[in-house]
This record gives C-alpha cells, structure tokens and sequence, in this order.
C-alpha cells in the first residue's frame, strides 16, 4: 500500500513540475517579443466584424504571433477578447503576444498623414487627397458640400470653401473622405476662438465676412509681417467704397469658369463674375481659399495704417502706398522697369 501511495505521489509531483514547465513555456510564449516574417514591416488589415479566431489566424499567417494557441491563451489572460478592433495595423519589429493583444484592444492603428498647404481651394485639396492615395478627389468635393457642419457660423455658405483648415491630418487607412472634412472643419471652429467671434461680433462683421477677407490676404502674401498690413488695406479701401482690386479674385472667378491658364491678361479684370473684385464692388460672395490661423488672426486685428495701394517688389514681398501718385511710381518701379530689364 505505501508503495502505491508512493507512487502516486511521484506521478503527482511529475506532473506539476511538467505543468509548471508547460505553463513556463505558455508564459514565455506570451511574453517573449516574436517576428516571424521577412522585411521590415508587415500590415495586418482587420475588417470589422471579424472574430477573434479569424483574427488569430491572420496575425499567425502574417508572422506576427507564433501561433494560434498562443494567441488564445494572450486574450485568456489579458481578459480582451471582446475588445479588439478592426483597422489596419503596423508591425515594425518583434512583438510579445501580450503587446499585440493590447495594440488590437487599445485600436491603435497605423495612420498616414496628408498636409493642405494654406491657400488652396476645395478642388486643389480634392487633387491633393487623391495624389496621395487616400481616394477619389470627387468624393472630397462631394464632401466639402456638407454646410450642415459650419452652419452656425455661416448661414449663407453653399460649401465649406474658407472653412476647411490647413494642417497635417494622420488618417488611419481607408479613411472616407466625410470623415476627413468633418476633421478639417473641427478644426477650424477650434482655431476661431469664442474670442474671436467676439470680437467678429464687436466690428459688426460676420464669420463669412472674415473668413473671405483672410482668404485674400492668404493669397497675396506669405510673409507674416505683411498680413495684417493687406489687410488693413483691403479694410481702408472697403470704408472708403473703393473697390478692391485683388487678382487672386479674379483668378478664383476664371478657375470657377475654367479659363485661368496661369496668367491674369487685362481684358480677364473684365470678367463678368460676382467675384471680380475689379468689377464689383466690396468682399467677394465667400472665400476664395483656405486662410490659416495668422491670416484670420490679420483679418480680425488689422494694422493700424493708412495704406490704400499696394504692389509687389517681385521676391515675395510689398511695397505700400497711401496715394494714386505714390503707387503708380512703385508699380514704375517695381513692375514695368522690373520687367523690362
């Protein structure tokens, strides 16, 4: 009989020490960071819907994790078998089996960045969006026709020109377009601040009134120190009745017609078109671009100064006047000898 129990004993301590060691190796396995597959980099694309036994067998198939049971036994301890999500993810290096668990149930997807330079318009974003592969320029436009998003600001807007902001975006893959605009058009209601319509409000403008004077000042100058000076000048000659006169007006209206051919000729300040600032009088009907912080910072606050005129020196900057007589000599100087020369 002690011999029997002796035995019994010796099985049970075989059997511990083999459990001990298998739940070591499960252990390891769970723990010990793992690549099983060629290359730098693998992608491992989760539709939604899917369960996390197919789940397992992707991230096994593409050298992710070391195998499926391994996999199992991660989502019984990490307790998150329910919380993994779908998306495209990116794996660099080894990872432990615990690691990708947590990267799946943290959603933390691979993400690609597009950046919209300031002064583009809707259709030149659309090209952009597409060029870098993130979908068809047509259902950007389509889009940026969703007034419904900046309609507390803008009751006349009959799109989202002048409202989708200039930034770099990190989209995760396959990011529809409806998403991405409704991103663009958040931020631009956090950039214009409750001060800012405050202050919109106090100089008895409206939002659109802003946006569409910071559109123009975006286009004529990218040197911060001038902003708030165009600005001041489009303000200036807006009190005094005079009509603007800025080219970026009229090569919006012709690129509207599609006639702009990268050239403004004397007959085009002509052209019939509400927003031909030369032949109408006062701001366009709505921006004509994408402004960005500092151009609708320079629209809200101008410089106090008296310039009416102004003129480019051909490298990028202005030279200002406050007199007919004083511009005609820089445009002399500046525009007709320059090219003369």
């Amino acid at each position: 009989m002690r011999r029997v129990l002796v035995g019994i004993m010796l099985l049970l301590v075989v059997a511990a020490a083999v459990a001990v060691a298998a739940g070591s190796l499960a252990w390891r396995r769970l723990q010990d960071p793992y690549k099983g597959y060629e290359g730098p980099e693998r992608f491992v694309v989760i539709a939604p819907g899917t369960g996390a036994a197919a789940i397992g067998r992707l991230l096994v198939d593409a050298g992710v994790i070391h195998d499926e049971f391994t996999f199992r036994a991660t989502l019984w301890w990490s307790g998150r078998s329910r919380e993994l999500q779908a998306g495209e993810y990116r794996f660099d290096r080894p990872f432990a089996a615990s690691d990708v668990v947590e990267r799946l149930a943290r959603g933390d997807v691979h993400t690609r960045r597009i950046t919209f330079p300031e002064g583009l318009t809707i259709h030149e974003m659309a090209g952009l969006y597409e060029s870098r592969g993130f979908g068809a320029a047509v259902r950007f436009v389509e889009a940026a026709a969703n007034v419904s998003l900046i309609r507390e600001l803008d009751e006349e807007a009959v799109d989202l020109e002048g409202y989708l902001f200039p930034e770099t975006y990190a989209l995760p893959s396959e990011t529809p377009a409806s998403r991405l605009i409704a991103m663009m058009v958040e931020r631009f209601r956090a950039t214009y601040t409750d001060e800012w319509r405050r202050s919109t409000q106090e100089h008895g403008w409206t939002p659109r009134q802003v946006v569409t004077l910071a559109s123009l000042v975006e286009k004529e100058t990218g040197r911060p120190e001038e902003r708030a000076v165009i600005a001041a000048v489009y303000r200036n000659r807006l009190k005094l009745g005079m009509r603007l006169q800025a080219d970026p007006t009229v090569i919006f209206a012709m690129r509207r017609g599609g006639t702009y051919t990268g050239n403004i000729r004397r007959a085009d300040l002509a052209l019939d078109s509400p927003y031909n600032t030369y032949r109408h009088a006062g701001l366009p009907p709505g921006p004509i671009a994408a402004p960005g912080a500092a151009s609708l910072e320079a629209a809200l606050m101008p410089a106090i100064v008296s310039y009416l005129y102004f003129v480019s020196r051909n490298d990028g900057s202005h030279v200002f006047a406050r007199t007919l007589a004083d511009h005609n000599r820089n445009v002399q100087e500046f525009q007709v000898r320059y090219f003369r020369r």
